[in-house]
């Protein structure tokens, strides 16, 4: 064929990319092998400019079953096996926020039954523009329509996560979806075909032209007119889909299933190339035998249509009988499509002819890997970032900056959708279907679910674009930390990691940098952490009419609970002890600063300075001492700092828990007054004991943290107290703070606020 620019325009694929497909075929390509090439090679499939970075993570560990390279990563909780992974929707979701998010959550339930485990949980992770903007809330409530509409019908509670706002996010929101499922056996369902004339099953679903180009359009910049986009965009069925989790989930224990792929991105393309190279075999696909339900459809519209609820199998020869009937019973299709083959390669067959014939590896493992040249500096703004100091700011007093106390303040940053709550969109989602949910959203820092007995799961969702975006690699590195902040303050010991890494157009020299650093961080708290990462996601050119998004690399983290009796949340009791670990309160340090915080953001309308360093050593021992208190018994509340900085952590505390807070603090103060109330970072938790464990607690923090902790106060009363000496810095009735953190959202979204006094 004479290939044109048009041609390889809408592919998505370069001269010198077509250069390589015909070097690798030793000929020109179809117009078919031309398409599945475009998809196959597209960065959201096989991660051309992520790959050499993604290669420094570490990702072996005793706990890890599973790593990299299947569908979802597989830890062992002892004795019983989790999958895990994260999965961007981002482009979708910006088009059609309600199928968008839907289909993402479809698609990540898939990658979690495909290795035979049952889905458990969800979370997710989403970011939009300023509320202020239509547009933005009209994202707002499509995508959470989409995630409760599909969670809620599968059936799998969505337990957790995390929103944020910006104004980068304009016009292209992130949602990442991270599911969990637990295996029944030690088993795992692997992806690779095997066996030479096994039968390669279709079942799930029929096909159709949704979809099409789905993978294509998620590596690529958004269009200015994004209706023009829609045809890219799934639809989902998540009734159906809850039928094939039965129906795979049946098939898999009768032993007949050797191999089994989920057709996300790229369809049938993705899903009979990935499995034959991974197994060292050939698939022949025969087109006329899928289930389609347009009239009409041609060879490249079946092999890159994206419909959901769809997967392919491969079965031991003769024992098809078996399988059939398990998925029509369910009212799914189930046809025998094809065979695997010797020869290692793609056949694809119409019309009993092939019309298309690929090298497997050439589709799925010989894809282009560019290694561009990495800046030896941080960029001129940056740099520009790093010099901003706090004296630039006002003066701060004991009483407050410019014309505003400090009651006023904290009143503010709990008013901003970033601090306030966040109820309006959790209680759209069944949180407790299945009944396994040992947390609800809104009273931890992380998410618990029962797995086995006492057994539980601990998962969350963290991510901070501002601090990335102004330090690479400290803001990756802050990231992790604070993933592990949050399990450790549930009482769950950090297992492992999957990423999602939200950068823009990494063409652009200052946004490889990002990714390059952001990776390194990445890698080397987890390294330290002892957190390996089995899996993830790459979404890049997040990009609108050249408008990059702040980079935003995700992890979700997983960790066990021994024991989910002895589970912790943020709620105290009144009458309790207060304590602070970590960097002591009111110590100049470079691990802690106004830098990028949330208080320079809202209060004083600059996103600016370097995010604090961080001190993964203090981080170990600060978490240790954490969960070593929840485990004895000592620890009956737990809450880390982080947006907002020590006064907001008391303030949601307080919240959720409907008691004040009396602070006494006697001691100097070696910073300014807002960096003591607001600065971030630190590797610092409140926890709080029962006053008869008192002694035994701080005799354990002495030999554990030495000068790392201090008790500041007492839990009670109906307001948040802190009093410097004989001055009141901070006083706030606990129902003050409850308005301006209930109603952050909802007067912003036009709905009423809450009547409801609980978080």
């Amino acid at each position: 064929m004479t290939v044109v620019p048009a041609d390889l325009a809408r592919t998505g694929l370069t001269p010198s990319e077509y250069e390589q497909i015909c070097a690798q075929l030793n000929r020109e390509p179809n117009r078919l092998e031309l398409g599945m090439f475009g998809v196959m090679w597209s960065e959201h499939c096989c991660y051309k400019n992520s790959k050499p970075f993604l290669r420094q993570f570490p990702t072996q560990g005793a706990q890890v079953v599973v790593g990299p390279g299947e569908n979802a990563g597989v830890v062992d909780l002892g004795g019983v096996y989790l999958a895990f992974k994260v999965e961007s929707h981002n482009h979708p979701s910006a088009v059609e926020p309600f199928q968008g998010a839907a289909t993402g959550v479809g698609g990540i339930l898939r990658d979690i039954f495909t290795l035979g485990a049952r889905p458990i949980a969800l979370l997710n992770s989403l970011r939009f523009g300023d509320l202020e903007n239509p547009r933005n809330r009209t994202l707002l409530t499509g995508v959470v329509a989409g995630i409760s509409h599909y969670g809620n019908c599968v059936g799998v509670p969505t337990v957790g996560g995390e929103v944020y706002f910006d104004p980068v996010y304009e016009g292209n929101p992130l949602v990442n979806v991270m599911a969990l499922g637990v295996l029944p056996t030690p088993q795992v369902m692997p992806s690779g075909a095997r066996g030479v004339g096994n039968p390669v099953v279709y079942v799930g679903a029929t096909t159709g032209r949704d979809g099409m180009g789905g993978a294509s359009f998620a590596s690529a910049e958004l269009a200015e007119d994004t209706r023009l986009q829609r045809p890219a965009v799934q639809v989902g069925d998540p009734f159906l889909e809850k039928c094939l989790i039965e129906a795979c989930l049946e098939a898999f224990a009768t032993g007949a299933v050797v191999a089994c792929q989920d057709m996300g991105a790229a369809g049938l393309t993705c899903a009979t190339s990935e499995m034959a190279a991974k197994g060292g075999v050939g698939i022949r696909l025969d087109l006329d035998a899928i289930p389609v339900r347009e009239t009409g459809m041609q060879p490249l519209e079946l092999m890159l249509s994206e419909s959901q609820e769809r997967m392919l199998m491969v079965v031991e020869r003769g024992r098809e009988a078996e399988i059939l009937p398990i998925f029509h019973r369910w009212g799914l299709e189930a046809v025998v499509a094809g065979e695997v083959i010797a020869p290692p390669e793609v056949q694809i067959r119409y019309n009993q002819q092939i019309v298309a014939q690929i090298p497997a590896a050439a589709l799925a493992e010989n894809t282009p890997v560019y290694r561009r040249d990495v800046l030896p500096d941080p960029p001129a703004a940056v740099q520009k970032h790093w010099g901003w100091s706090a004296d630039s700011l006002p003066a701060a007093t004991e009483t407050g900056i410019l014309d505003r106390t400090w009651n006023d303040i904290v009143l503010t940053l709990l008013d901003q959708p970033n601090l306030g709550s966040k109820r309006w969109i959790y209680r759209q989602y069944d949180q407790q279907v299945q009944n396994h949910t040992a947390v609800l959203p809104g009273v931890a820092d992380a998410a618990v679910v029962r797995v086995q007995g006492q057994v539980g799961v601990a998962a969350t969702m963290d991510g901070n674009g501002r601090w990335v975006w102004l330090d690479p690699e400290r803001g990756a590195l802050a990231i992790v930390a604070e993933a592990a902040r949050n399990l450790t303050c549930v009482g769950a010991e950090p297992l492992a990691v999957t990423d999602n890494l939200n950068f823009g157009n990494p063409e652009k020299p200052e946004i490889y940098w990002q990714l390059a650093q952001a990776c390194r961080g990445l890698a080397q708290a987890c390294r330290e952490l002892g957190t390996p990462v089995t899996g993830g996601n790459v979404s890049l050119y997040n990009e609108t009419q050249g408008q990059a998004i702040y980079p935003t690399p995700v992890v979700g983290m997983v960790g066990r609970v021994p024991d989910i009796r002895q589970r912790c949340t943020m709620q105290y009791q009144a009458g309790q002890v207060l304590y602070l670990l970590g960097l002591p309160w009111g110590q100049a340090s470079p691990a802690v600063g106004l830098g990028g915080s949330e208080y320079l953001a809202a209060v004083h309308h600059r996103v600016t300075g370097r995010p604090p360093a961080v001190d993964l050593e203090r981080e170990k021992r600060v978490q240790a001492a954490c969960r070593t208190g929840i485990q004895r018994g000592w620890v009956t509340a737990a809450h880390d700092v982080s947006d907002g900085g020590v006064v907001i952590a008391l303030a949601e505390m307080a919240i959720v828990s409907h008691s004040g807070v009396e602070i006494t603090v006697n001691g100097p103060i070696q910073t300014r007054w807002d960096e003591w109330l607001f600065g971030e970072g630190g590797s610092r938790i409140w926890v709080t004991v029962a006053p008869e464990f008192q002694q035994e607690w701080e005799n354990y923090l002495a030999a554990s943290l030495a000068n790392e902790w201090a008790c500041w106060g007492t839990t009670g009363g109906s307001s948040l107290v802190i009093q410097l000496h004989d001055k009141q810095v901070v006083n706030l009735p606990v129902a003050a703070l409850y308005q301006a953190w209930s109603e952050s959202l909802p007067r912003r979204l036009a709905a009423p606020p809450s009547l409801s006094p609980n978080p």
